[in-house]
């Protein structure tokens, strides 16, 4: 398949633009910095006054890329106006360069989203919503005729982060949904809400969470939902990256590594073969072949890492990847070469 870079100038504006988002949220610290610990990592808070209680929002975990622009808040904060300006014309110029932006449904359910607090609190954008994203971080050309076949909405989050966390998302995905008019769908057996359906159209937005055991409905307190709970999808959101959606300014969101999203569709590929979303794992081989394409001339030692990782897992692991594998020859001969 041909690979298309976009320009130079898009790729650093998109940089560029991710960078200001990143400050925009560093300069809304209005307290003191509060740390916590858990499992040995190092959370961070800002802990501020209400009145005569004490307020504490989750910021994010602990990195020195973090620590750097909290220590600049007071500044950031100055800065506002002309950064809100300065991410305006980005947006122009992504636009400009052919940049797929997201459809104006979307774009205000990401939007709303992340204002309430859902990707800060550990919210990952999953599947196809997030391959799409992939064109600014690797700095490709997608093909808009794949992109458009659906607008469905995939959110996943690990359970264990979400009540660890002791924060919550305002308001609630529940009450965002129903606003935009998507109705919830309780599940067959449990009544349980996992999932919601546009009213108007064909677009479903499900939340979904990684198993360690049976495929079950659970909680994700930090962000007021439950979700489904899948095999593999561990492997998919651990250590996820900033993303923009290209609406409005822009929307900073959180979408999986791309090699862990190229290896995990090999995986759920194979999962979904002879089954009722065999269409899908077509589709899945896609944007796994085109992504190992990228990854294998530009990211090689990343694509090999999570390539190993996901290996290492046990014999299914393997044998998930072998079986999609071996109906795609070209893609195993760039992860042999890598």
């Amino acid at each position: 398949m041909e690979i298309t870079s976009l320009s130079r100038i898009a790729q650093v504006t998109y940089q560029d633009l991710l960078r200001l988002h990143l400050d925009e949220t560093a300069s809304t610290l209005v307290g003191s910095l509060e740390e916590r610990h858990r499992n040995g990592r190092t959370y961070l808070y800002d802990k501020y006054r209400l009145g005569t209680e004490m307020k504490s929002r989750y910021l994010g975990e602990d990195t020195p890329d973090l620590r750097q622009r909290l220590a600049r808040a007071g500044e950031l904060k100055a800065e506002a106006k002309a950064r809100q300006g300065a991410m305006a014309r980005m947006a122009r110029i992504l636009r400009a360069e052919g940049l797929i932006g997201a459809d104006r449904d979307t774009g205000s359910m990401l939007l709303a989203f992340a204002r309430a607090g859902v990707f800060r609190l550990g919210g990952t954008l999953v599947g196809t919503s997030a391959y799409a994203l992939y064109e600014g971080e690797l700095g490709v050309r997608f093909s808009a005729d794949e992109l458009a076949r659906t607008g469905d909405i995939d959110l996943a989050s690990f359970e264990r982060l979400s009540v660890a966390l002791e924060d919550r998302v305002d308001p609630k995905p529940g009450d965002i949904l129903s606003e935009l008019k998507f109705d919830p769908v309780p599940g067959v057996h449990d009544r349980q809400v996992w999932k919601w359906r546009q009213s108007r159209g064909d677009s479903l937005v499900e939340f979904l969470t990684p198993a360690f055991g049976d495929e079950t409905v659970r909680p994700l307190p930090a962000l007021g939902v439950s979700a489904q709970a899948l095999h593999y999808l561990n492997f998919l959101i651990a250590e996820p990256i900033h993303a923009l959606a290209l609406y409005r300014s822009g929307v900073l969101v959180q979408v999986p590594r791309p090699e862990r999203f190229a290896i995990h569709k090999l995986i759920v590929a194979d999962r979904r073969r002879g089954g009722p979303d065999q269409g899908k794992s077509r589709k899945d081989r896609a944007q796994a072949a085109f992504l190992i394409e990228v990854l294998a001339r530009d990211r090689p030692d990343e694509l090999a890492e999570a390539l190993e990782d996901a290996r290492s897992r046990g014999p299914r692991w393997r044998e998930r990847i072998e079986s999609s594998l071996m109906l795609m020859p070209e893609t195993r001969a760039r992860l042999e070469a890598v």
